[in-house]
C-alpha cells in the first residue's frame, strides 16, 4: 500500500495531502488569492507528515498537479515536487488538473462534467470528461461565445465547474448547463488518479517533466512614463 504525498499549486488554493491507496491520511489547504504557495507549500508538508506520525522516508511518491493554471503556481508545485523526488528517491506522477476537479462532481450517467479555469478576459482552460470521468474532449484553451459547449448540450445535465463558470454563465444560456464556480483544484482529488497510475507505474522523467502550462507564459510589463 503506497504512501503518496500529493501537491496542487495550480491555482490559488494551496493543497497538499497524504494519500494511502484512495484513502486520505491527511489535508491541508488554503484558498488565498495573495498565491502564498512559496511560504505555503512546505509548511503545508511539514504539517501533514507530522499529523500523519510519518516521515519523508514513509513517502513512496510524489504526485503533482500538472496543469493547466497559473504559470507561477505550477513552477513553484513542480519545482518543489521534483526536488523532494531527487532527495529522496522516490517516482514522480503528474495529474492533470482539470481531470481531478472533474472527480469532485457527481456525475450521472450520460451527463458530463467540465472543468474550466479562468484565464485572461473571456478565455478558459476547459476539458470535457464523462460520467465515469474520461476524457471526452481534450484540454483546450478557448474563449468563451454563445457557440462554447454547444455540441455537448443535450437533454441530460452538463456541470461546468471552476473559477472560469463565472464567466460561462453570463453567456452561455442552454437550459441543462449547471455553473459552480466553487470548485478549486484540490490535493484531496488526487489520491485516487495518483494512486492509479502508481500501481501501473506511470511515472515521470523527473529530470525533464515540466508542468503543462498549454499557453506561453506572457510577462506583462510596466510601461514606462514619458
Amino acid at each position: 500500500m503506497a504512501l503518496i504525498l500529493n501537491l496542487e499549486t495550480a491555482t490559488t488554493n494551496c493543497s497538499v495531502s497524504i494519500s494511502k491507496d484512495n484513502e486520505i491520511i491527511v489535508l491541508k489547504e488554503n484558498n488565498a488569492a495573495s498565491y502564498s504557495h512559496s511560504e505555503q507549500l512546505h509548511v503545508f508538508i511539514k504539517e501533514a507528515l507530522e499529523e500523519a506520525s510519518l516521515s519523508f522516508s514513509d513517502i513512496d511518491a510524489i504526485a503533482i498537479s500538472k496543469g493547466p493554471g497559473s504559470y507561477t503556481g505550477l513552477r513553484i508545485g513542480v519545482s518543489a515536487a521534483k526536488g523532494l523526488c531527487f532527495s529522496l528517491d522516490v517516482p514522480l506522477i503528474s495529474i492533470p488538473t482539470l481531470q481531478s476537479m472533474s472527480l469532485q462532481v457527481n456525475v450521472q450517467p450520460g451527463e458530463l462534467v467540465i472543468p474550466v479555469l479562468d484565464a485572461r478576459r473571456m478565455e478558459v482552460y476547459s476539458c470535457v470528461y464523462d460520467s465515469n470521468y474520461r476524457e471526452v474532449r481534450e484540454t483546450l484553451a478557448e474563449i468563451i461565445d454563445e457557440e462554447t459547449f454547444k455540441e455537448f448540450a443535450s437533454d441530460k445535465k452538463v456541470y461546468i465547474v471552476g473559477s472560469g463558470a463565472e464567466k460561462c454563465r453570463g453567456v452561455l444560456q442552454h437550459p441543462h448547463f449547471v455553473f459552480d464556480e466553487s470548485v478549486v483544484p484540490s490535493a484531496k482529488e488526487m489520491a485516487q488518479l495518483a494512486s492509479q497510475k502508481f500501481s501501473t507505474q506511470q511515472f515521470e522523467d523527473v529530470a525533464y517533466f515540466e508542468p503543462y502550462y498549454l499557453k506561453d507564459f506572457v510577462l506583462q510589463q510596466k510601461q514606462k512614463k514619458s
